[in-house]
């Protein structure tokens, strides 16, 4: 594959103008100066379709692209479930946890956790999630995405991971999260309409020339297995989807988990002037999640007849742009570019969040500064914060990614181990006011050994069913716990008797639509 002088300029035009239109909303009134909760959340300010926009592209990166696609490739649209069954956690989000949050003025995941347990669990899940965000999640899209860049351009795999690295960071640096998150819905256009493009052209090539929909068919008849969104005992992925399980058991959590109390996707939802902005924007997201499938998933099914003997799935994508016509392959390699950046700046700025106001701004000594002083010495902290993370994960890429076949898995299996607990943690404590910091403690150190346990005892036993049966334990250890200590009101600070969850009509009759799509999808496709 090669970029022709046409594809680089649009490639180029495009990551000129991110730039420049990430700058310009940044900007200031004449003489204001970047507060914190400016460059943090936004001036909590963000407009719904900003939100939307924006949770998708934090979502949205080389993994879920050429991960999805090579999983398109070999299990078929049952890989869809991760992107539908979101669509309906974040309807749940909206109209059951943002409430809370918004109305104790939360801005981070472990403030709320100090302002419902206490002190000990914030510092704990803090420094978890710093590791997992640069260690994990920087260094698993910046190397897919070089990856990626690489396989296009032909440039050395260490190089394009330095750059994709540096652009992302100085895309955000100067503006925070108010640059990421109104440039996003550039970034998503862009993703949605290269992915759509690409199933265009593959399916218009399967058909013939015949069009879109009568390739689909084509390729529908060809390949019924494919089709099919809750796979058999006998089929030979069951252990990555085992069949209802995916629908009632363990990805609900790790949906919950990703979507609810997640930094680097809630923190779009908290940078919102009110609940019901915030609803707005989620029912948007849920919306884009549904045709999220067609843009990663679809063109690896496709390439079961274009490219049948690949040597490995997660090829399937970047084949498929291959075989696209001089500017179209521009324009769907920009898209691709895109999603990294988008992505890769996201959790820049949450790392960034986290560090400054979690772990920082509790334990440095800020006496004898003004308050002016002080909110300008955070949002300095949180830019040195990005550019240290963006260093380390540029380090520690191939070194931890390198001997690995499939990132994807890395990923999944690592946060794995935490899901339950955090689910349970939040779950209780948004919920349960007799749940105390020893029983979340419990929950947090017992997921993590208990999962070690599954996997050692039972390695047969398919991931997502193991997310599920921890889950049941660590809740049960939480609860358990928690009756047994004294309940600590002194340390609740979360007040939730005067929380509504009533929503608009608006929102239930969208998400309504939502619920009726999935239902026809999987009633199709069953």
């Amino acid at each position: 594959m090669k970029l022709s002088l046409l594809d680089t300029t649009i490639v180029l035009v495009y990551l000129l103008g991110i730039f420049l239109l990430a700058q310009w909303v940044s900007r200031e009134k004449a003489g204001h100066q970047k507060t914190a909760q400016d460059y943090f959340l936004a001036g909590k300010a963000l407009p719904w379709w900003a939100i939307g926009a924006s949770l998708i592209a934090a979502n949205i990166s080389a993994e879920q692209i050429i991960g999805m696609s090579g999983s398109g490739f070999a299990i078929g649209l049952a890989i869809a479930s991760y992107e539908w069954m979101a669509a309906l956690t974040l309807l749940i989000v909206g109209k059951f946890f943002l409430p809370i949050f918004l109305r104790n003025g939360i801005y981070t995941m472990p403030q709320f956790l100090e302002q419902r347990y206490g002190t000990r669990i914030r510092t704990l899940m803090a420094v978890f999630w710093l590791g997992l965000y640069i260690f994990v999640n920087l260094t698993s899209i910046l190397w897919l995405g070089a990856i990626a860049v690489s396989q296009v351009t032909g440039m050395n795999q260490m190089l394009a991971l330095s750059l994709i690295g540096a652009f992302a960071l100085l895309y955000q640096l100067y503006g925070g999260l108010k640059a990421v998150a109104l440039t996003d819905i550039v970034q998503v256009s862009l993703l949605v309409l290269g992915g759509l493009v690409l199933s265009y052209v593959m399916l218009n090539q399967i058909s013939g020339d015949a069009g879109m929909a009568a390739g689909f068919m084509k390729l529908w008849n060809e390949h019924p297995e494919h089709f099919q969104m809750i796979l058999s005992p006998d089929n030979p992925f069951y252990k990555d989807l085992p069949g209802l399980s995916v629908l009632i058991g363990g990805m609900w959590i790790m949906n919950i988990s990703y979507w609810g109390f997640n930094q680097y996707i809630i923190q779009r939802a908290l940078a919102a002037k009110d609940i019901q902005e915030a609803q707005k924007g989620i029912v948007f997201a849920a919306f884009l999640k549904l045709l999220m499938p067609i843009v990663v998933v679809l063109p690896g099914i496709a390439a079961l007849v274009l490219a049948p003997d690949l040597e490995r799935p997660d090829q399937a994508y970047p084949t498929m742009m291959a075989l696209l016509p001089t500017g179209l392959l521009g324009l769907v390699f920009a898209a691709l570019v895109a999603a990294v950046v988008a992505s890769l700046a996201s959790k820049i700025n949450s790392i960034a969040t986290i560090f400054t106001l979690d772990v920082y701004a509790k334990f440095a000594s800020q006496r004898g500064a003004s308050g002016q002083q002080n909110e300008q010495k955070l949002v300095r902290v949180g830019r040195i914060a990005a550019a240290s993370a963006v260093v380390a994960a540029v380090l520690a890429a191939k070194p931890l990614l390198g001997s690995f076949d499939q990132a994807f898995q890395y990923i999944q299996e690592y946060t794995g181990f935490f899901t339950p607990g955090i689910v349970v943690i939040f779950m209780l404590g948004l919920f349960w006011k007799r749940a105390n910091e020893a029983g979340a403690l419990a929950a947090a150190i017992g997921s993590f050994g208990l999962s070690i346990v599954l996997k050692l005892a039972w390695p047969e036993l398919p991931f997502i069913d193991r997310v599920g049966i921890v889950f049941l334990l660590a809740l049960v250890l939480a609860v358990l716990v928690s009756m047994l200590g004294k309940l600590e009101p002194e340390k609740d600070f979360i007040r939730t008797n005067d929380v509504s969850f009533a929503t608009t009509a608006s929102f239930n009759f969208a998400s309504l639509g939502v619920i009726a799509i999935l239902t026809a999808l999987y009633a199709t496709f069953w």
